[in-house]
């Protein structure tokens, strides 16, 4: 077990937690990419290569950011597996993009995570469906496996919103530098749960051991929520704001939403 004075993840609420501050969109810069997928036994892990350089600014940032890596935290379960609650609520998965600046001291190194929430549809996201088809996601079935994608657009990672959340702390793995950027978006990326191909079972099948030893589900990478104290919380959500964007013309809210047992995955 490992502790740090700021920790994430966080549990929100809808109603009153964050500070509303007309903070600028996210930008990203050279959007085309390849990279490796691996299986560590915590996670599945997509690592850009070094031709295909990712930067993104912008939103909170006072610099550009090159894009280190994409993580993906699931449950076991449809109601949990995201690092990030909701009111209480988790969903069956979330999605990290760690971005450093460098150069910089490892332990002075600044972090930006950007997380989504996976939301369990018919459809899948398309730069997730290029990483979770069966043809793919059966490639790292064990610890040190590794699988290389090439022609994905980050872009199509990110969902069709301009409104997030963010707030200062640490990485939820060791060494978790306090230095890093929690950056939220405001609406959830989807996966298949049983059309066609089951992403999300399929990702339950990954094992954390090599092949020659016992199977134990990569399930449940997440670490348990750690409490709000006295951060920060700012947003560019407007909750105060009444619009056509807003159903029934009522107050803009998060929208994080499911459909029957479906779940939504979101971004720090």
């Amino acid at each position: 077990m490992y502790y740090c004075m700021s920790d994430p993840p966080l549990t929100f609420c809808c109603r009153i937690f964050a500070v509303f501050i007309p903070l600028p969109d996210l930008l990203i810069q050279s959007p085309f990419m390849g990279g490796t997928m691996y299986n560590t036994g915590k996670h599945v892990s997509l690592r850009p290569d070094k031709a295909h350089l990712v930067n993104i600014s912008g939103g909170p940032l006072g610099y550009s950011y090159r894009l280190e890596e994409i993580r993906l935290h699931f449950g076991s379960e449809d109601s949990h597996g995201s690092e990030h609650l909701l009111n209480g609520q988790g969903f069956p998965g979330e999605v990290g993009r760690y971005k450093s600046r460098e150069p910089m001291p490892a332990h002075r190194q600044t972090m930006i995570t950007s997380q989504i929430k996976m939301h369990l549809s018919e459809n899948s996201n398309a730069f997730l469906n290029r990483m979770l088809n069966r043809d793919t996601i059966t490639r790292i079935n064990y610890k040190h496996d590794a699988f290389l994608l090439m022609g994905l657009n980050i872009a199509d990672l990110y969902p069709d919103t301009t409104r997030y959340i963010t707030y200062e702390g640490s990485i939820t793995i060791p060494p978790c530098y306090e230095t890093a950027t929690w950056i939220l978006i405001n609406k959830p990326i989807y996966v298949t749960q049983i059309v066609v191909f089951p992403q999300m079972h399929s990702l339950r099948l990954l094992s954390q051991n090599e092949p020659y030893k016992i199977f134990l589900s990569m399930s449940d990478n997440t670490r348990p929520t750690q409490p709000l104290l006295q951060r920060c919380i700012r947003t560019n959500i407007n909750f105060s704001k009444q619009g056509r964007d807003c159903p029934n013309n009522r107050a803009l809210r998060p929208q994080y939403r499911g459909k029957g047992k479906a779940a939504v995955l979101f971004l720090h």
